[in-house]
C-alpha cells in the first residue's frame, strides 16, 4: 500500500533547502523547516519571501496564494519537532560528516516507516544510509537549483533501498510537478556525471591555451544550441562547488577525465569562484552579478597582431554536396561572386538547383526578397575544372572526408591558384595540416568548419595549423563576421572545439546506459530537463548517426589516447549490427 504524505520535514534553509520547502508548500503540503539558529531561519524566510515575491511580480502567484504558501511553512531550530512528519529531506551543506550526523539524528526522531531523503548532489547515498538503522528507507532526492523552477528530480536508489520506497518517492515527485528519473548510487548521478566531465574538459582546453574562453563558450552555444557555454556555466555554478563535485566523482570513478583541472584549484585558491565573488573565468560588474565586464583577457576588436587583411571578393567552392551547396548559398547571399566546381556538368547544375530551392523557401517564408534571391543566383557560376580557380581570392574545399582525395585537391589548387589566395578546408575531423602539407604554401591554408545546414547554423570553426599565417586567420575571422556568422578560433587538433567537447560527453552517456545505471529515456530527460540541453544524448546520437559518432570518437581516442575517450563497446556493437540511428530506422530507439 502506497504511503500517504501530508507533512514534510526539510532540514536546512539555505538556497536549496528554502527552494525545496517552497516546492512542497506550493503543492499543498505542510512543511516543517529546521535551521540551526534564529539567524538561519531569518535568512531562510528571506529566501522564501524573495522567491515567492518574484513569482507574484511575474503573475505566477497572487498575493493571497503567496500568503497561503508561506503560511504552510513552519520553522524551528529543533530536529525533535520532526517527530510526526511523513517524509524528510535534508538539504544541509555538502559535507559527508554533517549530512551523516543529521540523518542519524532523524533516524532516532522519526517514526520507523518514515522515508529519509538526502538532497546531496555528489555524495554517496549508500554511505549516508548506513548511518541509520533504516538504510532501506533512505533515498537520494536531488533537486536542481532553483528548485521551484527546475523540473528534474533525480531519485537515487542504493543497493538496499526498498522498492516500495522508490515507487512512493517517485509518485511524490510527480505530485510536485517534477520529472523524476530513477538511478543507482554513483558519483554525480546522471546530470552531474555527464555535465561535469564536459565542463572539466573545457577547462583543460582553456588551460592548454587551445582556444579562448569566449571561443569555447561560443562554440557550444552556437554549434550545439546549449543555453550557456561551459566556462560561463562554471562561473554560475561556482568553481569551488564544481571542484568538490569533480573531486568526489574522481575518487569514486578513478576516471582521469573527472580529475579536476589544476587550473580550477589555482583559481579557487586565488578567490576566483565565479559570479558569487565577481570574478571567475570572466569578470562581473559586482559579486552575484550576471553582467560580464571587459577585463585583461577580453579580445579587442583590433585585427590580431596588427595583421593586414587579405582582400576577398571572389570565392571558389570545390564540391556539390549538401555542405558545399549550403556554403555557396551563404557566400552568394552575402554578395560574393562564387565559382562552383563539380566533377560533371550534371553535378554543378544539381548544386545550383539545390541553392535555388533553398532560396525559394526563404522567399516563401518571407525571409528573403525575390530581388535578393535573383541577385544571389546571378553571382553563381559553375565549372568542372579546378584550373578555373586561377583568379579567385579564396577557395573552400567541401568534398568527401577522404584525406587522400583532399590532399590531391590541395596539391592541384597549389599549382593553379594565384599567390596570396587563401585555401580552406571544411573538414570536420581530418587534420588541416595534412592538407597544408600537400601544398608549397602552408601559411595560406586554414580550416573553415561550417556546421550543417550552413545557411542556418551561425558557428564557423576557424582552424589554424602551426604554419597558418596570422593574416590568414585574421582575414578568415573578419570574413565569417561579414557572412553573419560567429567565428571561433582553435588549433588543429582532432574534434576542434565542438566535437572534442561534445562526443566524449555522448560517449559517457553510452557507457552509463551500457552499465545499466539508467535508461536511455531517463538519461535524455535528465540532460534536457536538468541541464537545458536541446536534445538528450541518445536523441542526438540517433540524429547524427551512430556510425558517424563512432568514427569521430575513434579519431579522438587515437589522437589523445585518453582511456575515457575509447568508444563505448555498446556503440560499436550497435554500428556492427546496422543500427545506425534515424537514417536506418533503428538506433538507440526504433523509428517508424
Amino acid at each position: 500500500m502506497a504511503r500517504e504524505f501530508s507533512t514534510i520535514g526539510v532540514v536546512g534553509l539555505g538556497t536549496m533547502g528554502a527552494g525545496i520547502a517552497e516546492v512542497f508548500a506550493r503543492s499543498g503540503f505542510d512543511v516543517i523547516a529546521v535551521e540551526t539558529d534564529e539567524a538561519g531561519i531569518a535568512r531562510g524566510r528571506g529566501h522564501l519571501e524573495h522567491s515567492t515575491g518574484r513569482a507574484v511580480a511575474r503573475g505566477k502567484l497572487d498575493e493571497t496564494e503567496q500568503a497561503a504558501l508561506l503560511g504552510r511553512i513552519t520553522t524551528t531550530t529543533s530536529l525533535e519537532d520532526l517527530a510526526d512528519v511523513d517524509f524528510v529531506v535534508e538539504a544541509v551543506p555538502e559535507r559527508l560528516e554533517l549530512k551523516a550526523a543529521v540523518l542519524k539524528k532523524l533516524d532516532e526522531v522519526c517514526r520507523p516507516e518514515v522515508v529519509l531523503a538526502s538532497n546531496t548532489s555528489s555524495l554517496s547515498v549508500t554511505e549516508l544510509s548506513v548511518q541509520t538503522a533504516r538504510p532501506g528507507k533512505v533515498v537520494g532526492v536531488h533537486f536542481f537549483n532553483p528548485a521551484p523552477v527546475m523540473k528534474l528530480l533525480e531519485v537515487v536508489r542504493t543497493v538496499v533501498t526498498e522498492p516500495d520506497v522508490i515507487e512512493d518517492v517517485t509518485a511524490l515527485a510527480e505530485k510536485l510537478g517534477k520529472s523524476p528519473v530513477v538511478i543507482g548510487d554513483r558519483a554525480g548521478f546522471i546530470a552531474n556525471a555527464l555535465l561535469f566531465g564536459y565542463l572539466n574538459h573545457a577547462v583543460r582546453m582553456l588551460e592548454a591555451s587551445y582556444a579562448s574562453r569566449e571561443d569555447l563558450d561560443a562554440g557550444m552555444k552556437f554549434g550545439c544550441g546549449y543555453p550557456m557555454g561551459p566556462l560561463a556555466l562554471m562561473d554560475l555554478i561556482g568553481l569551488d562547488t564544481a571542484y568538490e563535485i569533480l573531486d568526489t566523482m574522481y575518487h569514486q570513478s578513478r576516471n582521469r577525465l573527472h580529475a579536476p583541472a589544476p587550473m580550477l584549484k589555482q583559481m579557487i585558491t586565488a578567490g576566483l569562484l565565479g559570479r558569487k565573488t565577481g570574478r571567475g573565468f570572466y569578470t562581473y560588474a559586482a559579486a552575484d552579478s550576471q553582467e560580464v565586464v571587459p577585463d585583461a583577457l577580453t579580445p579587442s576588436a583590433a585585427t590580431a597582431d596588427g595583421a593586414v587583411l587579405r582582400p576577398v571578393r571572389s570565392v571558389g567552392v570545390v564540391g556539390t554536396g549538401t555542405m558545399a551547396t549550403g556554403i555557396v548559398e551563404v557566400f552568394a547571399k552575402a554578395g560574393y561572386d562564387v565559382l562552383v566546381r563539380g566533377r560533371s556538368t550534371a553535378k554543378t547544375e544539381g548544386a545550383v538547383a539545390a541553392v535555388r530551392r533553398s532560396l525559394d523557401k526563404a522567399v516563401n517564408r518571407g525571409k528573403l526578397e525575390e530581388a535578393d534571391r535573383d541577385a544571389a543566383l546571378a553571382r553563381i557560376t559553375t565549372t568542372t575544372s579546378l584550373e578555373d580557380f586561377a583568379t579567385v581570392d579564396l577557395v573552400v574545399e567541401a568534398i568527401a572526408e577522404d584525406l587522400e582525395v583532399k590532399r590531391s585537391t590541395f596539391a592541384t589548387l597549389d599549382e593553379v591558384c594565384k599567390p596570396g589566395a587563401i585555401l580552406a578546408t571544411t573538414t570536420s575531423s581530418l587534420p588541416v595540416v595534412e592538407c597544408a602539407a600537400a601544398t608549397s604554401r602552408a601559411g595560406d591554408v586554414v580550416g573553415l568548419h561550417f556546421f550543417n545546414p550552413a545557411p542556418v547554423m551561425k558557428l564557423v570553426e576557424i582552424v589554424h595549423t602551426i604554419a597558418t599565417d596570422a593574416d590568414v586567420v585574421a582575414t578568415a575571422n573578419q570574413l565569417c563576421r561579414d557572412l553573419g556568422k560567429v567565428p571561433v578560433t582553435c588549433g588543429d587538433r582532432a574534434g576542434f572545439i565542438v566535437n572534442a567537447l561534445l562526443f566524449p560527453y555522448l560517449n559517457d552517456a553510452v557507457s552509463m546506459l551500457e552499465a545499466h545505471y539508467a535508461t536511455a529515456d531517463d538519461i535524455d530527460t535528465a540532460m534536457k530537463v536538468g541541464c537545458g540541453m536541446p536534445m538528450g544524448p541518445f536523441q542526438l546520437l540517433d540524429v547524427v548517426g551512430l556510425d558517424v559518432s563512432l568514427a569521430i570518437q575513434k579519431t579522438l581516442y587515437l589522437e589523445f589516447r585518453e582511456a575515457g575517450f575509447a568508444p563505448a563497446p555498446l556503440l560499436e556493437h550497435l554500428v556492427t549490427s546496422g543500427r545506425l540511428g534515424r537514417k536506418t530506422g533503428k538506433g538507440f530507439r526504433d523509428y517508424s
